[in-house]
């Protein structure tokens, strides 16, 4: 199962950083492509522990549901989603974070398996990977940019 490792450093207070990544709204701004919508569960406000959330959205053209639920909830240091129900096999996805030199870093480990067995494995490696790595940077990049300055306050 292919693994994504990601770190981002963000100039802002752990416990904001923390609560804005389980920021339904948040989710959205940060995802601007792809058409994100929740449309069950959770839709709005911030996550926590039992939380579920389907997200509809766009991705290679094709639009999708995905189902996740919130299975581990530590403030502010890690909750960790895992998908329910969806297009992929499985995900799971930790996110943690960790005071380091007055800055928060933000570590994402991002597990997934792909359908369609020797099909998908090959996606996998192909752009699968690649795709997914970008699409969480990119989502990340607005977390950083939201935390570090005065709009993070729209968001909690």
């Amino acid at each position: 199962m292919p693994q994504i490792i990601l770190h981002t450093k963000i100039n802002a207070p752990i416990e904001r950083c923390f609560l804005l990544s389980l920021s339904i709204e948040l989710h959205k701004a940060g995802t601007t492509g792809t058409n994100e919508e929740a449309i069950d569960g959770i839709t709005t406000g911030i996550m926590k522990l039992n939380d579920t959330v389907t997200w509809r959205a766009t991705h290679f053209g094709i639009r999708q549901t995905l189902t996740s639920k919130i299975t581990t909830y530590e403030k502010p240091n890690i909750f960790i989603d895992e998908m329910l129900k969806g297009v992929f096999k499985k995900i799971h996805h930790t996110h943690s974070f960790k005071e380091e030199n007055s800055e928060t870093v933000l570590t994402d480990i991002f597990t997934y398996e792909a359908p369609l067995g020797i099909l998908g494995r090959i996606a996998e490696n192909l752009f699968l990977t690649g795709y997914l790595t970008d699409f969480i940077s990119r989502r990340n990049e607005v977390l950083k940019k939201v935390a570090e300055g005065e709009d993070w306050k729209r968001f909690l």
